[in-house]
């Protein structure tokens, strides 16, 4: 029988939002409790109003109180209000961890319109390709000038009021009229509120939007089950606010949890161990390597605050997690999930680690049941695609029909594209990724543009791309290439120039290259990713040092 769905949000500028998920289906998690019912604003004001002097944010310039940085919030949304941004819009948000991205996502959201935060560290053809595709109708920026958007007249340039240069709106100087005069937008709470963005196409970043409920609810349900006995989640989140997996600072921990977030502006070891022990925190988030590289620090730093160290964006290996506990004194929790709207982890029995252990599913969070190949349910201990469905799946991609079609099943399934089974006990085992990646220190490294490349280089017959494992980084993305007959393979500094001069980016060049005669095939003639990857860790050689390679 077809159900029905939510009416589709569509924006000022043309990009529709339409929910995957049947409608009855999100108002029953709402009726049962599992999402709040109220949007990401008055859920953060609700905080404001019970402890307006707690700590809301720490960083580089101190401690903001929810008071205090409400006042900045209010600022910011009447500015963006007086410019005549509203609940039809996206808005692209590119600042660098601190107060002023968790300001400008939060007075997004009491506008009513939808944020679009897009990590810094993107180079330019990616941001621009993300606010072309969302037709975005503002960016939020730092100031400088962003390449490949001078093209767009009606966008409009924001920035922090200290950071704002010419042709910019200041974001935090309203006229002292348009405050008292603005409201906050009264939104439905299963309205989109956050598009995620991740590396989720093999060419260029995919998004994922997701409602207030989903945001609040799903996501915030799985941070709740890592309190581990804290009363407030006072955390240091490493990873970029803008992430997917950085969601969950300003929409989770502050306007769901009413928690605190310590905040650096870049990520480095010792020092986010000083933060540890300066601040306090109860939780750090980070993927496996920035625990890594923090639990082999040679710092005496006081790290008794801690009450759970958490790891998503790739997986957690043997010796991060014998690491973890040397130096934290507790194993990792591990988090399997993405921004297309899996989550599983290992909150409930963080000591039972073992590869590919991914926990035991939360339905207040997202239901996971393994397929075939056909859609149908597979019993406890058989191979299949996991599937997920909860209170924090998304609404839907952004502009791209094809990925919708792709990774959502009748009923508002996400097809993850990854390779599971369910124990009888009802524990999800991770056993492979079917789309094709490389997890470079948490970052997703999809190989097709680097082999598509590679084989148009003249002196290169055939090109694969696999992952070598990493004691630091988890994996280094290795290239493996055929020569073509009679040429001298090219070197691995020829191969890097190449590459680089395709438009491949510096972030996703291959950092260990392996020449072979041909490429190992299995029985149905495909190249045998297990036989390579195998080889490839035993003979590649590295195309610089890993110091020069970058971290």
């Amino acid at each position: 029988m077809r159900t029905a769905a939510s009416p589709a949000w569509t924006s000022a500028n043309g990009v529709t939002l339409a929910d995957r998920v049947p409608a009855e289906l999100r108002a029953a998690w709402t009726a049962d409790g599992l999402c709040p019912g109220r949007d990401l604003y008055t859920l953060f004001r609700e905080h404001v109003r019970a402890a307006p002097e707690a700590e809301a944010v720490v960083d580089g310039a101190g401690a903001l109180t929810y008071a205090a940085l409400d006042a900045r919030v209010r600022r910011a949304a009447a500015a963006l209000h007086a410019g005549g941004r509203g609940p039809a819009d996206i808005i692209a948000v590119l600042l660098p961890n601190g107060r002023d991205a968790v300001v400008a996502e939060l007075a997004v959201a009491a506008i009513g319109a939808v944020a679009l935060p897009i990590p810094h560290t993107h180079g330019p053809r990616e941001v621009a390709s993300l606010v072309r595709r969302s037709r975005a109708a503002a960016l939020i920026a730092s100031g400088e000038p962003v390449p490949g958007l001078g093209d767009l007249p009606d966008l409009q340039l924001w920035a922090p009021g200290d950071l704002v240069r010419e042709s910019m709106h200041a974001l935090d100087e309203p006229g002292t009229e348009q405050i008292p005069a603005w409201r906050p937008a009264r939104i439905d709470a299963e309205t989109p509120a956050r598009i995620l963005v991740s590396s989720g196409s093999e060419s260029e970043p995919k998004m994922v939007a997701y409602s207030h409920n989903a945001m609040a609810g799903g996501r915030g349900n799985y941070v709740a089950a890592l309190r581990r006995g804290a009363d407030r989640v006072r955390a240091l989140v490493l990873v970029s606010l803008a992430s997917s997996y950085g969601s969950l600072g300003t929409s989770v921990i502050l306007a769901r949890h009413g928690g605190t977030l310590v905040l650096l502006p870049r990520f480095d070891a010792a020092a986010a161990l000083q933060a540890v022990e300066r601040h306090r925190p109860t939780h750090v988030f980070g993927v496996p390597t920035m625990l890594w590289r923090m639990a082999e620090g040679g710092t005496d730093a006081d790290l008794s605050s801690l009450r759970a160290v958490v790891s998503s964006a790739g997986p957690v290996h043997r010796h991060v997690r014998d690491a973890c506990v040397r130096r934290f004194g507790m194993p990792p929790i591990n988090i399997y999930g993405s921004s297309d709207g899996v989550n599983c982890h290992t909150g409930r029995a963080p000591d039972r680690w073992e590869p590919g252990l991914a926990g035991v599913p939360d339905e207040s969070v997202a239901r996971i049941t393994v397929r075939d190949r056909r859609g149908r349910t597979l019993p406890p201990g058989e191979p299949g695609e996991i599937w997920a469905l909860g209170p924090m799946t998304p609404l839907c991609y952004v502009a791209a029909p094809d990925l919708d079609d792709r990774y959502r099943a009748p009923g508002g399934w996400v097809r993850t594209g990854d390779l599971g089974r369910l124990d009888p006990d009802g524990t999800l085992r991770v056993l492979d990724r079917l789309k094709r990646t490389v997890i470079r220190g948490g970052v997703s490294l999809f190989p097709a543009q680097v082999e598509r490349a590679l084989v148009s280089h003249p002196g290169i017959a055939d090109a694969h791309c696999v992952p070598v494992h990493d004691l630091d980084l988890g994996e280094r993305m290795c290239a493996c290439v055929v020569p073509r007959d009679g040429a001298r393979p090219p070197s691995p500094a020829a191969m890097l120039a190449w590459l680089s001069a395709r438009g491949v980016d510096r972030r996703r060049l291959p950092e260990r290259f392996l020449i072979l005669p041909e490429l190992p095939v299995g029985p149905t003639g495909k190249v045998s990713v297990s036989a390579l990857t195998r080889i490839a860790a035993e003979s590649a050689v590295p195309a610089a040092s890993d110091a020069e390679a970058g971290s």
